[in-house]
């Protein structure tokens, strides 16, 4: 800019510096409080893979980054956010740390659960007034008839990643799908959602399997050999144009890839993965938002990371925009037309009246380079393109609106 030529970097940096500290001054009688509650429960959880890093702190993160974010914007506005962190231990008692935050007077939680600890908090009755934001659990019933009222649901669940991936693989005219499912509760859920987006959108499971993890030699001297002969005949058919994995646990997916009787591609929880983050994300802005969030944490954004940033900053854009710290105020507007949230996704993020389901584009990911986004170009929708994701108005069995 000019102005930048004409004037010192220092006398810049010092006006701005000297009108923030007087703004400051001004208002900090006025300052008010928005006070945002983080709850999670710690799960041990190793990666199959030794190169990827053990978390600790998955999802805290993000939380925290969006308060940072919220407070830039908020100390002009008169407001500040602080962050209420309650991290249970695997095993420990999430509904007494949950009640404990509502006796601290938290209405605003964002809630890093699985699924039955979070209808577990979200049905009790002092929950009745709160909201809670869900930044972890992907299942679908509670987007249908275990949804909740007192629940929005940041996370993209099963069906929307399904639906993501199915839309591409129509898109490259990959039809024919060999589908390996493992034997966990999360691995026959993705499964189911993947046969659903099969039906919608026009492929077809023309092989399948089901796989027990418990069987391979992991880490053994021999393992490798092992692995190498069990793949192919997992995969033994004809006619398939991809493999679609359901390993949600992360015990065997990792073992497909150039493993296949075949030579096709594999996709699902492993290979091509469809995500609401990737490390590897970079459009609409993202780099910068990676930046930021390594600066602070000092690694990658996880998806959970990503969730909770999202919850938070949620809240603080409907805090500056209804000028209010009023908990039912700025769920109002959450839930209204009105509200739009940017989060680096080319398209404003909006929140679904018929279960809670915040709207957004699905990323495509290989281990390490983004393949593509959906909604994928050609499916189209009378209202949005991103309701072709999951369960719309029609398909839906909750009701909130």
């Amino acid at each position: 800019m000019r102005f930048l030529r004409t004037s010192p970097i220092g006398v810049v940096v010092g006006m701005l510096a000297a009108f923030t500290g007087a703004f400051a001054q001004d208002k900090q009688a006025d300052v008010a409080t928005v006070p945002i509650a983080y709850i999670t429960e710690r799960i041990a959880h190793v990666p199959l893979s030794l190169v990827e890093p053990i978390l600790t702190d998955a999802g805290v993160q993000g939380a925290r980054l969006g308060i940072a974010d919220n407070n830039t914007t908020g100390r002009f506005l008169g407001q500040k956010f602080v962050l209420d962190e309650a991290v249970v231990p695997e095993g420990g008692d999430v509904g007494a740390a949950f009640e404990a935050l509502l006796a601290a007077g938290h209405r605003l939680i964002v809630a890093d659960l699985q699924a039955d600890d979070l209808l577990a908090i979200a049905d009790l009755p002092a929950a009745r007034d709160v909201l809670i934001f869900n930044t972890r659990a992907p299942d679908d019933a509670l987007r249908n008839d275990a949804c909740r009222a007192n629940v929005l649901h940041v996370i993209p669940s099963r069906a929307m990643r399904a639906d993501a991936l199915a839309q591409y693989l129509v898109w490259k005219k990959w039809r024919d799908w060999f589908l390996i499912v493992g034997a966990g509760d999360g691995d026959r859920r993705y499964a189911e959602a993947i046969r659903r987006a099969a039906t919608k959108f026009g492929a077809e499971i023309v092989g399948a399997r089901d796989y027990d993890a418990g069987s391979t030699a992991r880490r053994t001297d021999t393992g490798h050999a092992q692995i190498q002969k069990q793949m192919p005949v997992l995969t033994q058919g004809e006619g398939y144009d991809v493999v679609v994995v359901a390993d949600e646990s992360d015990l065997f997916g990792e073992y497909l890839p150039y493993r296949t009787w075949l030579p096709r591609p594999v996709v699902g929880t492993q290979g091509l993965v469809p995500t609401s983050w990737h490390r590897s994300f970079e459009q609409w802005g993202a780099t910068q938002m990676q930046n930021r969030f390594h600066a602070a944490a000092g690694r990658g954004m996880s998806e959970r990371d990503y969730t909770a940033w999202l919850a938070v900053r949620s809240i603080g854009e409907a805090a500056t925009r209804t000028d209010s710290t009023d908990a039912a105020t700025i769920e109002a507007y959450i839930r209204g037309d009105e509200f739009a949230l940017a989060g680096f996704k080319g398209l404003a993020l909006t929140y679904r009246a018929w279960n809670g389901q915040l709207r957004q584009p699905v990323l495509l990911a290989a281990p390490r380079a983004l393949v593509s986004v959906s909604p994928q170009e050609g499916f189209l929708h009378q209202h949005s393109e991103l309701d072709t994701l999951g369960f719309d108005r029609p398909e839906s069995t909750c009701r909130l609106d």
